[in-house]
């Protein structure tokens, strides 16, 4: 294993503490997303794996060493990670390409140049490379932070919320390019988001914490397919959630379905619908079905009674 997080526990207050008897691993080579309402402790892990918290007792291993934290450390942070926060302490008075070359060394300037030349082509920052970060947006500082992060090459790289502050057209490219970089330098990812559905497609493990517990821990497909908890189900965007009661009463085998589990069916259950909406690629709808408000997605518009049926994906 690349990292192990073993029976850790930490506090920000003793009252209330955050982990309790964490455990966790994280193999060599994959892209690993650490997901969870805001507040539920994934940006803390990912300080304390990194150094810069101390923890009460247990032990973070990385690389086959004990990490030891600030204050095992003169400097914060930890060999062969590189960590991009909400904060991108970038130069100010350095242009990107040197912010982005500031960890490459001076010996072949050639190959310095063609590295962050290629770095910023990954991160769609190419144009930018001789203006200052004071003059661009905080989506744009954010690239140049990861572009940074990436030049040497680090064993692991964490990154929180590295789309927060991008646009919808940004945020497809740069995951795209990020995650085909890493992967082709077998770099190790851990990402921590709550918006999973943006980059489902390129991870290889979803880790979910819930007031600092670890509730699943599975690959995309089969914590998509099979929540742990209505909690997890909803990370993937709109959800209808079934008591244990209405699942009897509508004879279902899961407590969730997706909008696109729901589909027209001559043989289903009498529905009224109450708003359909144009929603893109789809038609967002709101139906009442058994007295229970459910949302259901359909290619054509909808209006007046129906019969639907449920049908997982």
């Amino acid at each position: 294993m690349l990292l192990e997080i073993n029976n850790l526990y930490f506090s920000y207050s003793p009252k209330k503490p955050l982990f309790q008897n964490l455990n966790l691993s994280f193999e060599e080579g994959k892209i690993i997303a650490l997901a969870g309402e805001s507040g539920c402790g994934k940006s803390t892990l990912l300080s304390l794996i990194y150094g810069l918290l101390d923890w009460e007792r247990g032990d973070i291993v990385f690389n086959g060493q004990k990490l030891s934290g600030p204050k095992g450390n003169l400097v914060p942070g930890e060999a062969e990670m590189k960590y991009v926060a909400q904060n991108f302490d970038l130069m100010p008075y350095a242009t990107v390409a040197e912010n982005v070359g500031k960890f490459i060394s001076n010996i072949n300037l050639k190959k310095k140049k063609e590295t962050v030349a290629e770095l910023l082509e990954v991160v769609g920052l190419e144009e930018f490379s001789g203006v200052l970060p004071k003059y661009l947006s905080g989506g744009q500082q954010q690239r140049v932070a990861i572009a940074r992060a990436l030049s040497v090459l680090p064993k692991l790289l964490i990154l929180d919320e590295p789309f927060s502050n991008l646009d919808f057209p940004r945020k497809i490219e740069l995951r795209e390019k990020l995650f085909r970089y890493v992967k082709q330098h077998h770099i190790s990812l851990v990402i921590s988001t709550h918006e999973l559905q943006d980059i489902i497609p390129w991870l290889d493990q979803i880790i979910v914490l819930q007031n600092g517990r670890l509730i699943q821990k599975d690959n995309p497909e089969e914590t998509f397919r099979n929540p742990y908890n209505p909690y997890v189900a909803k990370l993937f965007g709109e959800v209808n959630i079934f008591s244990e009661n209405e699942m009897k009463e509508f004879q279902l085998p899961k407590f969730s379905y997706y909008p696109k589990e729901i589909h027209i069916a001559e043989n289903g259950i009498e529905a009224e619908v109450s708003e359909s909406r144009f929603a893109g690629d789809h038609y967002w709808n709101k139906v009442n079905m058994k007295n229970k408000e459910l949302i259901m997605y359909t290619d054509e518009k909808l209006s007046g009674t129906i019969r639907a049926s449920f049908k997982p994906v």
